[in-house]
């Protein structure tokens, strides 16, 4: 069979050798022009431009067979199916996760690193670079380490020598590509295969039609002491939509591959095959053995075993070397690439990663939802209440309803004595309203400032409990930005706001309770003239009646007095709840404008890329 393989050795990377010419496409289009298109159906194209002799040439052109997917595969435009339909378009679940992961990440720039982000930009990418590609081939790579022999295999599967083997290690330098039909050109070129490295399988007389569609690479070995093949391998398994993992008896528990690869990638167990070659150097039941452990292994790495129908890695046993079981994995093979469900898979795989890297920024740690509730929000309210000195203000507007009514209503030798108290109170340097000297007002000012920064970092606590560290940070962040000058505003507001101006406004009664102690100390004053007259002998003696007339007006000014203070206490406490409730109000409105809003707005950003990092899950909502 290898006597009929003419080997490609042209530099070209221009030269396709999966497509003979870059952008011609006979074989999958039908209607190919032989030396243009590509060969008639039933000869092999080695990717070079051959000469043909006049006798092919004249050899009809036969359209190639359709190639059916199996009857269980789902079908374009079904809802379960997350597949590149032939237009290359995502469907379905997988189409609304991207979506929903480019809406998260562009939420996010603002909120966190970008090499926070990184992973799942490059998740992004790559599923837009893989939807302009071809739909209809799947890229499997051959992966192992050093002598497993993972070149033999993939000879095996192309039925044709074209990679070498041998005793030399390392044998593969560089990615080797081998396609089953046309048109893989640009999936290669995303490989970074030149077109010297690009092959075709057996000739078509021999090929299995149920592999159209495959493109198989065959990697340098991952555990190679070069470390640019290293390199090469990592950068691949990015890119591919499935990986043959080939170990051997020697080494199928070796801990780069677990650590490094296997486990790491244990979410794409879908589009995974794990192959244990050299089988037919064991003696009796030890491949058995061997296969039960490989399998615990990769158990222990989280990789689900796809066993009993179950979708996970596909694991199985075989010999490249003698053909033993090669044909199984190629009839895995090729019911695996006639779905055209890899590249999806490979995509929702990465998708499911990204989703897992980020959800210690996205997801709170369950104490309780994170929200800005009616508790904080009032203790908040509480606080700046107390910074302000509302209550203060109202028990001053109090106090000032009912000094006016003592003003009014009292007698006048008790007014003549609260002014003499007040003239005292403002020679000793004291407010005659609070009783505090200055510096005891410049103390409490500095209190005032110390609570509102208190009730800001109250809030911001309160608001950030149980968000990831990163919406929480904004969150405290948000809340400084609001909270610089509130003190000064809430100084502002306590001015224009606080103690009313002017006089209270007085009640209906207060006319006649004016005139009832003015008749009071009338009679006072009459009382006393008429019982000065009888002593000097102007009048003539009778000592009751002015001493009963005085002592009506002695005694009727203070109950008078305290008639009328018994009446204002219920209006001066509602003169001062007023006062107090517009100074509480002013302060909670700056508080809110400034503080609670720019919190909340955060809160509620933090929500919406919470519910876009749900849809990245596909997840359901009703858990969060």
């Amino acid at each position: 069979m290898t006597a009929n393989v003419t080997a490609v050795t042209d530099d070209t990377d221009g030269m396709d050798g999966v497509d003979g010419v870059d952008g011609a496409e006979g074989m999958d289009g039908g209607e190919g022009v032989e030396g243009v298109g590509g060969p008639p159906e039933g000869r092999w194209d080695d990717g070079l431009i051959a000469r043909r002799s006049d006798e092919r040439a004249a050899r009809p052109v036969r359209p190639p067979r359709p190639v059916r997917p199996p009857s269980n595969a789902p079908r374009d435009g079904d809802d379960e199916y997350d597949g590149l339909p032939p237009g290359g378009a995502y469907d379905g679940r997988l189409r609304g996760r991207l979506d929903a992961l480019r809406e998260l990440v562009g939420l996010s720039r603002t909120r966190l690193e970008a090499a926070t982000l990184a992973e799942a930009g490059r998740v992004l990418d790559e599923a837009a670079a893989r939807q302009r590609l071809s739909a209809r081939h799947t890229v499997v790579a051959v992966a192992g380490a050093t002598g497993s022999g993972k070149s033999t295999l993939f000879n095996a599967l192309a039925g044709v020598q074209i990679s070498d083997t041998g005793l030399r290690r390392p044998t593969t330098s560089s990615p080797i590509a081998c396609s089953w039909t046309d048109g893989a050109a640009g999936l290669l070129d995303r490989l970074g295969i030149p077109g010297r490295l690009r092959r075709r399988p057996a000739p078509p007389g021999f090929r299995d039609d149920a592999l159209n569609g495959l493109v198989l690479i065959d990697l340098p070995d991952h555990d190679s002491a070069a470390t640019a093949h290293r390199d090469q391998v990592d950068r691949v398994l990015t890119l591919v939509d499935a990986v043959i993992w080939v170990v051997d008896p020697e080494k199928y528990a070796d801990a780069v591959l677990h650590e490094r690869y296997l486990r790491p990638l244990a979410g794409h167990a879908e589009i995974t095959f794990v192959v244990l070659n050299q089988v037919d150097r064991l003696p009796g039941d030890a491949a058995d053995l061997v296969l039960d452990d490989l399998r615990r292994l990769l158990d222990e790495d989280g990789m689900a075993l796809g066993e009993h129908g179950e979708p996970g890695a596909t694991v199985l046993a075989l010999s490249a070397l003698t053909g033993e079981g090669v044909g199984e994995l190629r009839e895995m093979l090729g019911q695996f690439v006639q779905e055209r469900g890899a590249a999806a898979r490979r995509l929702s795989a990465d998708v499911d990663a990204a989703a897992a890297r980020l959800r210690p920024v996205y997801v709170a740690d369950g104490r309780r939802p994170p929200e800005l509730g009616e508790r904080a929000r009032d203790r908040f309210t509480d606080r700046l209440a107390a910074a302000v000195g509302a209550a203060a203000v109202g028990e001053a507007a109090e106090r000032e309803w009912r000094r006016n009514a003592g003003k009014s209503c009292g007698t006048p030798w008790l007014r003549l004595w609260r002014w003499y108290e007040a003239n005292r109170a403002l020679g000793a340097g004291l407010d005659p309203i609070s009783g505090q000297t200055p510096a005891e007002g410049e103390e409490e000012e500095i209190t005032a400032r110390q609570r509102v920064e208190q009730a800001v970092r109250t809030v911001a606590d309160d608001a950030a409990a149980g968000l990831p560290a990163p919406w929480a940070q904004a969150v405290r962040e948000a809340a400084v930005r609001g909270a610089a000058g509130l003190p000064e505003e809430l100084d502002v507001l306590a001015v224009r706001a606080g103690v009313p101006r002017g006089r209270p406004p007085k009640p209906a009664w207060w006319p006649a309770a004016v005139l009832t102690q003015a008749s009071m100390t009338l009679l006072q004053i009459f009382g006393g003239l008429w019982l000065v007259g009888q002593i000097v002998g102007v009048l003539e003696p009778q000592l009751l009646p002015p001493v009963l007339v005085m002592l009506a007006g002695i005694v009727g000014g203070p109950l008078v007095e305290w008639a009328c203070s018994v009446a204002a206490r219920g209006p001066a406490r509602r003169y001062g709840q007023d006062a107090e409730r517009r100074l509480r109000e002013a302060a909670a409105g700056c508080g809110r404008a400034r503080v609670l809003d720019p919190v909340s707005a955060e809160l509620m950003r933090y929500w919406e890329v919470r519910e876009q990092y749900v849809a990245v899950t596909g997840l359901s909502t009703t858990g969060r």
